[in-house]
């Protein structure tokens, strides 16, 4: 198995996705702005940030350009914060219009823009930036934005001064909201400023942290720095998803369904409150002002990622439940000493990643992405659904080519009752099959049985196994530890050698304890009956182990029935024999309790570390 880190499966989900739309050539590049006219209608990036900090990037991500109308949600949130929720309203509707962006939609009775995305109320809302001076207001502006990319932003001047100089219809539109007396002064101080901050020079990467941050809370992703008040981004959010996309709002909402923003420039910003923020940069824009890609690309995601956010997942938990390796949480196979050695040292090479609630796409992106960041010392990873109560179709998308990535390089992923979800299952199937590489979709009914597939694959690629059928003599036995070879002579006259064919019931449940076994050769298993006709393993022995100690020493009933998995050998001592060493040779019986007490006591204590470990992941 190698030590190569897997490919991301959602990195190159937007590499298909980006070379799909990169030859959709609809639309043209915004010429109204003479300096906007310049950019290369083929510039195309897509950038998707988490809210935990982590940044999928493919194509044009870091070529610069302007946020036009973008940083209108921005402003507002600022005009908030320095004004009032309630002096802003006063001034600025939150009423979606259906016009243009550039249109002059003003209530008839007072005046005022009726939202702060058309550019009359952009205008009013960059009006109310606080500050004792242009220089002041426009260091305020800049200091948020920067706050929320993550980064110190500048303006643009080639096109600010392209902006300023044909912004005639914006001139328009101020001197309007003067005569109305929404702005209380000369409006050309705010218009230049709302000419400075259309020109601000960000990349797709820098909108994909803004878009994260307000689904963050205001908070920065990674520089875990506040851009707005907690408080204020819902109303952000909200008119962002009735009038950000302007007369084009309705549909959005319909085949999107996220918060969002675009900007004549050829940005589009996306929020899914709470998981990640998208930003798509291209071009080419639509009659609408809207990037042709930018809209078709949110539109595929939304739908193939199922990232609507009317579609809320009913786990309120956090989707990965727990995680854990092999060496901290073990099958119910019980090893002998050497196999736990290895098990014990290479077992972090064997994770669990249990999943709860509904697994959205925000939980197959922290599962995924903990599994490739892992990939590089992992050997197996196994993905437990039982907790699971839906798993939305994009969970197929990215598990696909996880799985054959993995398989790739000699590393495996299964689940555990995947057969809840069929068509989840089915999905895999058919992903796996169309990529015709082998590799197969491995689920377990239960976890138990797969931590001993994981097991056993880690002992065959790092330590030699037991081999299953190979008798050991009674002196390689544990209960015969410390024991020297005249009293392992003593001991094997008082035992009887006993076979079982695979299947032979030994013990049975509700029996007097009669006897103690001593495994020698073969493998049997410790059951109970569960409701319903099921039956649990509590156990799976292998040779040189004892079982039904416990009721033997207590000379009470057998609590399970013990069952051999395969052609079974095994020494018997008799309770009668045993009493009997009380009195002809005591020595040797303390020694049997000694070895028989201290293998449970390792077994008490190993399975108190795991509910420990399961407890502190709970």
């Amino acid at each position: 198995m190698t030590g190569t880190q897997v490919a991301s499966p959602i990195h190159r989900y937007l590499e298909r996705l980006h070379a799909r739309f990169a030859e959709l050539r609809e639309g043209a590049v915004a010429t109204y702005i003479p300096e906007l006219a310049k950019a290369d209608p083929e510039w195309f990036g897509i950038c998707l940030a988490t809210v935990d900090g982590c940044v999928y990037e493919v194509g044009d991500t870091r070529q610069p350009f302007t946020i036009q109308s973008i940083s209108k949600p921005f402003t507002y949130g600022l005009a908030m914060e320095d004004r009032g929720r309630d002096a802003v309203l006063a001034k600025i509707g939150v009423e979606p219009t259906g016009d243009a962006f550039n249109s002059i939609s003003l209530a008839p009775d007072t005046g005022c823009p009726l939202n702060p995305m058309i550019n009359a109320g952009a205008i009013a809302a960059t009006s109310l930036v606080a500050g004792d001076s242009p220089t002041d207001r426009l260091e305020r502006l800049l200091s948020v934005f920067s706050l929320y990319a993550g980064r110190r932003l500048t303006i643009d001047p080639a096109v600010y001064e392209s902006e300023r100089d044909t912004g005639h219809r914006n001139r328009a539109i101020g001197h309007m909201l003067r005569n109305f007396d929404v702005l209380t002064a000369d409006p050309e101080p705010a218009l230049d400023l709302y000419f400075q901050q259309c020109s601000i020079a960000v990349d797709c990467h820098d909108l994909g942290l803004m878009a994260a941050t307000l689904a963050n809370g205001g908070v920065h992703p990674l520089t875990r720095e506040r851009a707005v008040r907690a408080d204020l981004v819902e109303t952000i959010l909200s008119v962002m998803t009735t009038c950000g996309m302007y007369d084009y709002a309705g549909e959005w909402v319909y085949w999107v369904g996220m918060p969002a923003k675009s900007g004549v420039a050829g940005g589009v910003l996306a929020v899914l409150p709470g998981q990640l923020g998208i930003a798509v940069f291209s071009p080419r824009l639509d009659a609408r002002g809207n990037s042709v890609r930018g809209v078709a690309v949110c539109r595929a995601l939304s739908q193939e990622l199922n990232l609507h956010f009317l579609c809320v997942p009913r786990a309120a938990r956090a989707a990965i439940r727990a995680r854990y390796s092999v060496s901290e949480v073990s099958s119910k196979r019980l090893r002998g000493e050497h196999e736990r050695e290895v098990l014990d040292a290479v077992g972090q090479r064997a994770c669990v990643y249990d999943l709860q609630g509904d697994v959205t796409f925000a939980a197959v992106e922290s599962v995924v992405r903990a599994i490739v960041e892992a990939s590089v010392q992992l050997d197996v990873a196994i993905v437990p659904l039982g907790r699971v109560t839906r798993v939305d179709p994009c969970a197929a998308v990215l598990f696909v080519p996880l799985i054959l990535d993995l398989a790739a390089t000699g590393k495996q992923l299964a689940f555990v009752a995947a057969d809840h979800h069929p068509r989840f299952v089915r999905a895999l199937e058919e992903g796996v099959s169309a990529a015709d590489a082998g590799a197969p979709v491995l689920s377990f009914a239960d976890l138990d049985r797969a931590l001993e597939w994981a097991e056993n694959r880690l002992l065959a690629a790092h330590g030699p196994r037991a081999v299953d059928g190979k008798a050991l003599s009674l002196a390689e036995h544990q209960v015969c530890a410390g024991l020297d070879a005249d009293a392992v002579m003593r001991l094997g006259r008082l035992l009887e050698r006993r076979r079982f064919e695979a299947g032979a019931l030994i013990v049975r449940k509700g029996e007097t304890a009669d006897a103690l076994y001593l495994l020698t050769a073969g493998q049997l298993s410790v059951l109970v009956d569960l409701p319903g006709g099921r039956v649990r393993r509590l156990a799976t022995l292998s040779p040189g182990m004892p079982f039904g100690e416990l009721a033997f020493i207590d000379r009470s009933v057998r609590t399970a029935d013990v069952r051999a998995d395969s052609p079974v050998e095994c020494y018997v001592l008799t309770a009668g024999d045993f009493a009997r060493l009380a009195d002809d040779d005591p020595a040797l019986r303390i020694r049997i309790v000694e070895n028989l007490l201290r293998r449970v006591a390792r077994l008490v204590g190993r399975l108190n570390e795991e509910i420990t470990t399961l407890t502190e992941r709970d």
